[in-house]
C-alpha cells in the first residue's frame, strides 16, 4: 500500500493522509459473509456507561472472518482483497475448491489468484496456515493461536508479526508484537508471514472529525474537571494535579503500576513480559 497526502487546502486538509487503497477491489462485500453487529458503545447491559469515549460513528456491516482456517486440507483461491471497516488490516476473499467462500486476513505481499491452504503439512509459503511446531525457527507469523482450536487470538492488527524463536517438550516460544516472549502449545496453529497495510501506523487523522467517524468521542483532561468529577480537578486558574502521582478518575495511579493479575492462569506460560516506556 502507498499513502496518499492533501494539499493544505482547509485545516482539516493540511496534516491529513490516506491509504490510496489502490490494492483493494472496488466492489461490494460478499453478502452471505456480512451480517449486523450490535455496537454497545461502551456500555453494559444495564446502559450504564463502564468504557469511555466510546459511541457514534458510521453504520458498519461485519465481515465473518474465519480466524480458526477450517477448510483444513482444500485450497482456496484469493478472488480480491477488501476493505474492513471493522479492523485495520486487509482481508481476503477466498473460493475453496469445495465452492465454499470464506474471508481470511490477508497477509502482505498477497496477490490476488494465489492460492492458501490450511494443512498439518502446508508449504511454508505466506498465507497458509499450519501448527507451530511444523514451521521452522526463526519464521515470521500471525493469526496464533492461543488454544488449540479456538482461533487465532495474537498478532492480528495491521503490519504486526510475531516470531517463531525456540521449540521444547510440549510447548513453542513466541516473540510477540509486543515484544513479549511467552510459551504456546505446539499444537496451536498460526500463518505464516506479516498481516498487511503495514503503513496504517504512518497515516494522520488529520482533523477531530474524523476521529468521531471512527467511533471515538471526545477525552477531557481530569485537570480541567471539577473535584466532583477527578481527583485531578479544581483549584484557581490553571492548577496543577494536585498530587505526587498522576492517577485515573477513579483514584489508581495512571502510571507505573502493573495491571496484570499476578495469580490469572497464563501467568507461568509468560518467559519475559512485555516492556513499556512508564512500567517500574
Amino acid at each position: 500500500m502507498s499513502i496518499r497526502n492533501y494539499k493544505p487546502y482547509t485545516p482539516g486538509t493540511r496534516k491529513r493522509s490516506l491509504s490510496d487503497f489502490s490494492e483493494l477491489s472496488r466492489i461490494r462485500p460478499e453478502k452471505s459473509l456480512t451480517s449486523w453487529i450490535h455496537r454497545p458503545k461502551g456500555r453494559n447491559s444495564r446502559g450504564v456507561i463502564t468504557c469511555r469515549h466510546r459511541g457514534g460513528g458510521h453504520k458498519k456491516l461485519y465481515r465473518e472472518i474465519d480466524f480458526k482456517r477450517e477448510k483444513i486440507g482444500i485450497a482456496g483461491r484469493v478472488i480480491r482483497i477488501e476493505y474492513d471497516p471493522n479492523r485495520n488490516s486487509r482481508i481476503a476473499l477466498l473460493h475453496y475448491e469445495d465452492g465454499d467462500k470464506k474471508y481470511v486476513l490477508s497477509p502482505h505481499g498477497l496477490k490476488v489468484g494465489e492460492t492458501l491452504i490450511a494443512d498439518i503439512n502446508a508449504p511454508i509459503l505466506t498465507g497458509n496456515s499450519l501448527p507451530v511446531s511444523k514451521m521452522p525457527l526463526g519464521i515470521e507469523i500471525y493469526n496464533v493461536e492461543l488454544v488449540p482450536g479456538a482461533g487465532g487470538k495474537l498478532a492480528r492488527s495491521a503490519g504486526t508479526v510475531a516470531q517463531l524463536i525456540a521449540k521444547q517438550g510440549k510447548f513453542v516460544t513466541l516473540r510477540l508484537p509486543s515484544k513479549e516472549i511467552r510459551l504456546v502449545s505446539r499444537n496451536c496453529w498460526a500463518s505464516i508471514g506479516q498481516v498487511g497495510n503495514i503503513d496504517f501506523i504512518n497515516l494522520r487523522i488529520g482533523k477531530a472529525g474524523r476521529t468521531r467517524w471512527l467511533g471515538k468521542r471526545p477525552t477531557v483532561r481530569g485537570v480541567v474537571m471539577n473535584p466532583v468529577d477527578h481527583p485531578h480537578g479544581g483549584g484557581e486558574g490553571r492548577a496543577p494535579i494536585g498530587r505526587s502521582h498522576p492517577v485515573t478518575p477513579w483514584g489508581s495511579p495512571a502510571l507505573g503500576r502493573r495491571t496484570r493479575n499476578s495469580k490469572k492462569y497464563s501467568t507461568k506460560l509468560l518467559v519475559r513480559r512485555r516492556t513499556t516506556s512508564n512500567s517500574r
